[in-house]
């Protein structure tokens, strides 16, 4: 026999009262000036299309009024021969949907400029290595690398009115991959508005606090990057040590006694046979000893230089 539980007015007022409302979030794009890897991509917005870093890593993501928080589904296959007259289905893939956002465009089009230029950029290789001239009849495309236009942590973050409570997701390699059209017409005014839809390589969901007035463009993790399996650096270790002949260091590498105690650490994991990366090191950081992530980069290029 079914059991309908009972619901008291109190536990249905604490749960009903405290639901999130949809209109507080904030979209940022900062992370396309802290990697050396977008810095042809900056150049190219500030130079063809006049759109500055300033407001790639602040105004674009204010103008941002309307975003959705993504969604995702897993492939499956079937099978059907496990158990007589059953079917079953197993995951094997992850799949994410591009995730769409609207911006408003402000009066000097650099909402416009700035994802045009954007996808621009990521078509524009021909210009580069062959100086294809866009005018001429027999113009062509050459894609660019992935690396030189991907964002490699573009983040929607989720706030409720007090700022206690966030959820923020970061999408990993993200590039706009269509600008809807923009229809103007003649009658009343309204705002201007662009959208936009971004791919990307996968999402990851991270809960935490947040302060009020805090620098968007500090503490953000590339979090691309997390610690490989010990297999895989126990093999990394052995390479290391059989085929990598060991080598002086050079002139300009800083002596371990001037070191910090953060920086002697990890250069002793990374003497050792650690594998430790420098992006890695970075990450190790920023999530261990809540450093900024240029504090941390600083520190690591005490290790391993420019």
């Amino acid at each position: 026999m079914s059991v309908i539980k009972s619901i008291q007015p109190n536990d249905a007022k604490r749960l009903f009262g405290n639901l999130s409302k949809n209109n507080h979030y904030q979209v940022d794009f900062s992370s396309l000036g802290a990697f050396k890897g977008n810095s042809d991509l900056l150049d190219y917005l500030k130079n063809k299309r006049k759109v500055d870093a300033g407001f790639v890593q602040r105004d674009a993501g204010l103008l941002c009024y309307e975003a959705s928080l993504p969604g995702t589904r897993l492939a499956t296959a079937e099978v059907s021969d496990n158990f007589m007259g059953v079917s079953q289905e197993f995951a094997h893939t992850r799949l994410y949907a591009d995730v769409d956002f609207s911006f408003y465009v402000d009066d000097d089009y650099n909402a416009i400029r700035f994802f045009e230029g954007w996808i621009d950029f990521i078509s524009s290789g021909s210009e580069d290595t062959d100086n294809a001239d866009p005018l001429v009849s027999n113009y062509y495309r050459r894609m660019r690398y992935p690396d030189t236009y991907k964002c490699q942590s573009m983040t929607i973050t989720k706030f409720e009115r007090t700022f206690d409570k966030t959820i923020k997701y970061t999408f990993v390699n993200a590039f706009p991959k269509t600008i809807s059209a923009i229809p103007v017409t003649y009658g009343a005014s309204d705002i201007l508005r662009v959208n936009v839809s971004f791919n990307y390589d996968r999402y990851l969901i991270d809960s935490d606090s947040v302060t009020k007035g805090t620098r968007n463009d500090e503490g953000f993790v590339d979090l691309a990057y997390t610690q490989p399996s010990a297999e895989l650096q126990a093999r990394r270790a052995q390479i290391t040590r059989v085929e990598r002949p060991k080598q002086n260091p050079p002139a300009n590498s800083t002596s371990s006694d001037n070191l910090t105690p953060t920086a002697r650490a990890l250069q002793e994991v990374a003497e050792t046979g650690g594998g430790v990366s420098r992006q890695y090191a970075i990450d190790r950081l920023v999530k261990s000893r809540g450093m900024s992530y240029r504090d941390a980069a600083a520190e690591v290029k005490k290790i391993y230089g420019d």
